[in-house]
């Protein structure tokens, strides 16, 4: 069976000149999947990148009822979001995982190895920093040999 999951990884936040330009460039990479065969998006729900794919994917899904949007939270706490964007997203995803029963330091960690294990392709809104969840995620996709499909701020 041919795994058509794609998640997204990137960063809660950046200069905010650049944050039209990101959605246009999430919107075509998830448009890119979709032609590829993939119906199954992942998202760890964060603020930043992840808000912005789940939005696009939930106005995707609208129209088309193949596609699915799964939410992968990292402790239950996250669940109690008074963020009302947020909160309707979550509303739209088809599955909701939560991989923590409780706040830990390393449950993003977890969170975001679970979503490149269950994936095929990684969307990553990447800075160009060696260090955090996104450059981890990236490697960890890398070393399971996902497609990367990275969109790079710093160049934008």
């Amino acid at each position: 069976m041919i795994n058509t999951t794609c998640m997204i990884t990137g960063h809660r936040t950046f200069d905010v000149s650049k944050i039209e330009d990101v959605k246009r460039e999430l919107r075509r990479e998830i448009l890119v999947a979709i032609a590829d065969g993939y119906t199954w998006f992942l998202s760890g729900m964060a603020e930043g990148t992840d808000l912005y794919f789940s939005e696009i994917v939930a106005e995707l899904k609208t129209d088309n009822p193949s596609l699915s949007l799964g939410a992968v939270l990292a402790h239950p706490g996250r669940l109690k979001s008074r963020d009302k964007d947020f909160q309707r997203l979550l509303k739209t995803c088809n599955s909701v995982v939560i991989r923590s029963s409780e706040y830990t330091p390393n449950c993003y960690l977890l969170r975001n190895r679970y979503m490149v294990m269950e994936s095929s392709r990684v969307i990553a809104v990447y800075d160009g920093r060696e260090k955090g969840g996104t450059a981890a995620a990236m490697r960890y996709a890398s070393t399971l040999r996902c497609e990367l499909r990275v969109i790079r701020i710093d160049e934008m």
